[in-house]
């Protein structure tokens, strides 16, 4: 890599070569980065060929496995109201709500893996049992794993990334950057108004309980298509007319959910309903929410413009962190060994711990772990990536 010949407002211009062509160009990266120059050839290399195979049976064994759990709790659940001490009821019942939204947090990742086609080789099996369990999850199977799919292939990309896509300067309401001839410290950070934190936990909240039905409702944090963008209409700019039944079908499937809620809740009480399902539901969105706005959302994170990404830097562009034993067993690995995930999407997630051993090794400082307590890094994360520059070719999060 060429030596830097100008800095320009805390970004260094380098001639590189752009992935998709021989000419040179001219880019700009924040903080000196050096690229990642891996070919996806080498890095599949690097991982043992049986990591790649996937198991039909093995994956049924998972859902039946975690539709027991589920089953269970829901059926300990029906005792609680029979105990006459109230403080017993009080107890009891967030400890099923907890405990019932960890177990189906873990089987929506079995439909997300239905959705990559890496639950098994058969794509009619991965879609009938991603549609009935993503379905079950009021999610529209076939939208989302549009869209999702979508996001694997442009991770990290300023314009063709489908979520959590950064805010620009201006986006926030900053005034643009002024180019200088100065040189600018890498560590220069401009601050947006320190916010109050009871402020922060607010939109905390917000985000945690409500943003996954806002992603699918109105793509909120996804990109600005400057039209109504939604998972559930067929017209939405994310989709293209052959997508046209699946769209049809993921709706339907969350229609007859809602039936069976609505009936669940003429038969019994929308209380019962509440306390059954709709709690243990916004659990399931809160860590659906805190899980992948971890994977994407850290300040060492770089994302890219056209001119310099390609698909294994955007891949590279995650982060890997350990919820605990626990819960990385029960979310199915998708919080540990999501770097594994970025870069081959249908591999299974039951190898996928042992390939992220392997990527460590060949990655060295490209692959990015944080081991920062789960509760600091969110924090951090809100406080410290509110927005990245208008231009530049690589570029990170700023406050």
């Amino acid at each position: 890599m060429a030596p830097p010949n100008t800095i320009d407002a805390g970004l260094t211009h380098r001639h590189v070569v752009n992935p998709t062509s021989a000419a040179p160009v001219k880019a700009a990266y924040e903080r000196n980065y050096e690229l990642p120059e891996f070919t996806i050839k080498e890095i599949r290399e690097c991982i043992p060929a049986h990591c790649f195979e996937r198991s039909g049976f093995r994956g049924l064994c998972h859902v039946a496995i975690d539709l027991t759990w589920a089953s269970l709790l829901f059926l300990a659940a029906t005792q609680i109201d029979k105990f006459e001490n109230p403080l017993i009821r009080y107890l009891a019942w967030p400890v099923y709500w907890v405990m019932q939204g960890i177990v189906c947090t873990g089987i929506w990742v079995l439909a997300h893996e239905c959705g990559h086609q890496s639950f098994s080789t058969s794509k009619t099996l991965n879609n009938t049992v991603g549609w009935i369990l993503h379905s079950f999850l009021l999610v529209p199977y076939h939208s989302w794993r549009i869209s999702h799919s979508k996001h694997h292939k442009a991770t990290g990309h300023m314009t063709k990334d489908q979520v959590f896509v950064p805010k620009t300067r201006t986006q926030v309401g900053l005034p643009a950057k002024e180019k200088t001839a100065a040189v600018v410290e890498e560590d220069e950070a401009v601050h947006l108004d320190e916010e109050p934190p009871i402020v922060t936990l607010f939109w905390m909240l917000v985000q945690f309980l409500f943003g996954w039905p806002a992603y699918l409702a109105v793509n909120a944090s996804g990109q600005d298509y400057g039209q109504w963008t939604s998972h559930f209409h067929t017209w939405s700019p994310i989709f293209e007319t052959r997508n046209f039944t699946d769209i049809v079908l993921s709706d339907l499937g969350v229609l007859v959910t809602l039936g069976a809620l609505v009936y669940a809740s003429l038969q019994t009480s929308f209380l019962a309903v509440t306390k059954y399902y709709i709690v243990p539901y916004l659990f399931v969105n809160f860590w659906l929410v805190l899980i992948t706005f971890l994977q994407h959302t850290d300040p060492k994170l770089p994302h890219y413009r056209e001119a310099v990404w390609n698909f294994q830097r955007g891949a590279l562009c995650t982060v890997d962190r350990s919820f605990g034993k626990f819960l990385d067993h029960m979310f199915h690995g998708i919080v540990h060994t999501h770097v594994a995930h970025h870069l081959f999407s249908q591999m299974p997630f039951y190898h996928a711990e042992e390939a992220t051993a392997c990527l460590k090794k060949l990655l060295g400082k490209h692959y990015v772990y944080d081991d920062t307590p789960i509760v600091l890094a969110t924090w951090r994360s809100f406080r410290e990536c509110r927005f990245v520059e208008d231009e530049g070719d690589v570029v990170f999060f700023k406050k």
